[in-house]
């Protein structure tokens, strides 16, 4: 019955992967791909701890689909030119993957469906990443949501009736058989392995039960799941994190995997968002963009705190608390008027959980720009949110253990100063 290819993404597992538990069920042995492909890696720094991730859970991935006789390939080069040799060394029948909704890989994605078709080839995607997709949850008149809170409540009312179904173990027994293991080094594809590393996620029915009353303290450590990286790569399914977390008492830890879906359909319905302001009149606001000024919050020399500490965490582990991602990002966009864009370029360097529709959706909500974003008035004190949020200094201290010395910087600008200039120069680009 010739052969099918089942191209591994973001969904690096083996449970629970809807693309892949179709592909096994078929009549054609399945050949597993991972493509590393140098179009998203060469924007990429040396010692990237995502590569390394991804690197290390498909060795991991490759042990397991060889227990049950199959080889996991894995390549490094241009995806269609890898297509093309797999195409000429086997009679591959069907392609299977997963969908990927951020406007690079539906473009690659719809070349690689071309090239399948030429040949006579079939290339089937399926929903995994999320739990509810593209037009799944729209308006009465088939218009996507662009406010969160109705989003959110025709989601729970197609959840309570359509909860997804999580699939059970696929038919391992169908790999195709006799491949040889093809693996690409790090130092191969010109990477070297990352000092910083992904932690495992934690989610427990006491997290979920009493997130709502922690999850905004950075301090508090043990209240956060670190799931972002998880979702992020497809270690672990998002209909069972569904699932779980919606037979808890508490709906709040639910509504993280609602926002994410949200912005997920977003991006999908407005990808142009990635490089534009959602709402148009925003890109009329004369940024300041002081180069020098940007350099100080990348480094956590703003003299305020709460904004250093989170820059530093960033940059040390690849991850900053929710609470001091809005400060940050509010203060670049308010207090100093720098581009939202320059803001989300630099998270999207360092996040482990690095997510484009979620980076740019919640990038566009601090600066006021995007669906559902904070008014533009709203401007975050950096000292306020500091005494409410870290009221015993545990997690500024942490990361700024001088802040209280002589040599910690004063503030590089005043609040009030910066507020009624922000206030001035929006309104300016609003009338």
């Amino acid at each position: 019955m010739g052969q099918a290819l089942f191209w591994f993404r973001r969904d690096l597992r083996l449970n629970d992967n809807v693309g892949l538990y179709h592909a096994l069920k078929g009549e054609s042995a399945v050949i597993p791909i991972f493509i590393f492909d140098p179009d998203i890696l060469d924007e990429l720094e040396p010692q990237d701890a995502r590569v390394t991730f991804i690197h290390e859970r498909l060795d991991q991935l490759s042990k397991e689909i060889a227990a049950n006789g199959g080889q996991l390939q894995v390549f490094y080069g241009k995806v269609e030119e890898i297509f093309r040799s797999i195409f000429r060394e086997h009679a591959i029948q069907a392609i299977y993957s997963n969908k990927d909704y951020e406007p690079y890989a539906r473009q690659r994605d719809a070349q690689i469906a071309a090239m399948a078709a030429s040949g006579d080839i079939a290339f089937r995607q399926f929903k995994d990443q999320v739990v509810f997709e593209e037009d799944e949850i729209v308006k009465a008149d088939g218009s996507p949501y662009v406010v969160y809170t109705p989003y959110r409540k025709k989601w729970e009312e197609r959840f309570a009736v359509d909860k997804p179904v999580v699939l059970g173990q696929p038919n391992t027994q169908n790999w195709q058989k006799g491949l040889k293991p093809k693996q690409v080094s790090l130092k191969e594809m010109g990477f070297v392995t990352a000092d910083i590393s992904v932690p495992d996620f934690r989610l427990t029915s006491d997290l979920i039960d009493q997130y709502e009353d922690q999850r905004n303290f950075p301090a508090k450590d043990d209240a956060t799941s670190r799931l972002g990286p998880h979702l992020r790569f497809g270690t672990v399914s998002v209909r069972e994190l569904a699932n779980f977390s919606n037979s808890q008492r508490n709906s709040v830890f639910l509504h993280q995997l609602i926002w994410r879906d949200f912005f997920m359909q977003i991006l999908w319905h407005f990808p142009h968002t990635t490089e534009r302001s959602f709402k148009p009149a925003y890109d009329r606001i004369n940024w300041r963009n002081d180069p020098e000024e940007f350099e100080r919050w990348t480094k956590g020399e703003t003299g305020y705190p709460m904004v250093d500490a989170g820059m530093r965490q960033l940059v040390q582990t690849g991850y900053m608390h929710n609470r001091v991602r809005m400060v940050v990002a509010s203060f670049l966009c308010k207090h100093l008027l720098i581009d939202w864009r320059w803001g989300e370029a630099f998270f999207a360097k360092h996040l482990l959980d690095f997510e484009l529709a979620a980076n740019v959706g919640n990038w566009q909500w601090a600066a006021g720009s995007g669906v559902d974003a904070a008014p533009y008035f709203r401007v975050f004190n950096p000292t306020t949110q500091f005494k409410k949020f870290d009221p015993d200094t545990t997690y500024v201290s942490t990361w700024v253990p001088h802040w209280q010395e002589l040599n910690y910087p004063r503030p590089m600008v005043d609040h009030k100063m910066a507020r009624e200039r922000c206030l001035t120069t929006y309104k300016a680009a609003l009338q």
